[in-house]
């Protein structure tokens, strides 16, 4: 049997990534990272596929191409960059840290940990992440990647989310750092739940630490780590209006905390009272979308109009600028279906 030493544990997975890990990202760098790059990839990366990332992410840093711009920028601007990507508080969590770093660190990206860990947005994870890989700093990092691989790996059992077993976790992460490369060795691990270890259909035998897995030898991957108990998903439903002027159509800017915060969407209907003056309204097929507490059913009206009364928050928009604008995913589907 196979110890897990720290020493073997690490040294296997550096081999690993550095001979079968990622090495193509485009915000990986040759040499010290760029942190900007790093902490833009790493905050986007958050509950988000690499895949789903990558095109999100080149066209942020195409329009922002420094800290410096991002800090500057309108947040309109910010939020129609990330409109699509979700999790909008953390594009303006991103806009109000870069903001944070041009009037407390001079424009320059702290590199202390306890300093880029009291960013807003930025958790311990993350931070160590960001230390790692710009400033090659020794930190642990324990993102869901990280801990559905120590899970099964040395058999902890309990939700990862629960206190206790997330505090054993960074133990355990903070135990097996090497002493040197860090970045390989951090990287390696998220490469591996990334693309070895995965929720689903694991490749177990392409993986460099199977010999020392203890849910492997239990047969317990599918086990672990242990998944969340299970709860109702509480079902919400609202009705919106299309209202279309002229290839026009009005959307009212969402308050800046909330879901869709600072985003643009469509006016929804008080209570599902359809007004008088739009009984004509005609229905266009339901949107179904998931959040992460709750799931939303998405009833749209389209009603054409004379006139373009616009209230305080709202804006006509042209049906051809949709693509530009900040919009939540299932907002510019239904526009889209115009």
């Amino acid at each position: 049997m196979v110890k897990n030493t720290p020493a073997d544990f690490a040294r296997s997975l550096i081999r690993w990534q550095k001979s079968a890990g990622r090495h193509d990202l485009p915000w990986q760098q040759k040499g010290r990272a760029d942190p900007y790059r790093v902490w833009l990839s790493e905050i986007m990366l958050q509950q988000t596929q690499v895949a789903t990332v990558i095109p999100y992410y080149r066209r942020f840093m195409a329009r922002f191409p420094d800290l410096a711009g991002l800090a500057a920028a309108p947040a309109e601007d910010v939020m129609a960059l990330w409109s699509g990507l979700g999790y909008y508080a953390r594009a303006r969590n991103l806009q109000r840290a870069a903001q944070a770093i041009v009037a407390q660190h001079g424009g320059r990206f702290p590199h202390r940990l306890a300093d880029i860990e009291a960013l807003p947005g930025i958790g311990r994870s993350t931070a160590a992440a960001i230390a790692v890989f710009a400033f090659g700093a020794r930190a642990a990092i324990l993102d869901g990647n990280v801990k559905r691989v120590l899970a099964r790996v040395f058999g902890i059992d309990g939700f990862p989310g629960e206190k206790a077993v997330e505090a054993r976790l960074w133990t355990l992460a903070e135990s097996l750092l090497p002493e040197r490369d860090l970045v390989a060795y951090t990287q390696g691990l998220m490469d591996l739940g990334a693309t070895l270890c995965t929720r689903s259909k694991p490749r177990c035998g392409d993986c460099p630490l199977a010999a020392r897995c203890v849910a492997l030898r239990e047969g317990r991957v599918a086990e672990l780590p242990t998944p969340r108990a299970k709860r109702a998903v509480p079902q919400r439903s609202v009705r919106v209006l299309v209202l279309l002027n002229r290839g026009r159509v009005l959307l009212e800017r969402r308050p800046p905390r909330g879901i869709w915060g600072g985003l643009l969407s469509l006016p929804e209907l008080p209570d599902g009272k359809l007004p008088q003056r739009y009984i004509d309204a005609v229905p266009l097929p339901v949107v179904r979308h998931a959040f992460t507490h709750f799931r939303l059913d998405i009833l749209p009206l389209v009603a054409k109009v004379s006139r373009c009364n616009t209230a305080p928050e709202g804006v006509w928009l042209g049906l051809k600028e949709i693509d530009a604008a900040p919009l939540p995913a299932p907002v510019r589907k239904i526009l889209e279906s115009l």
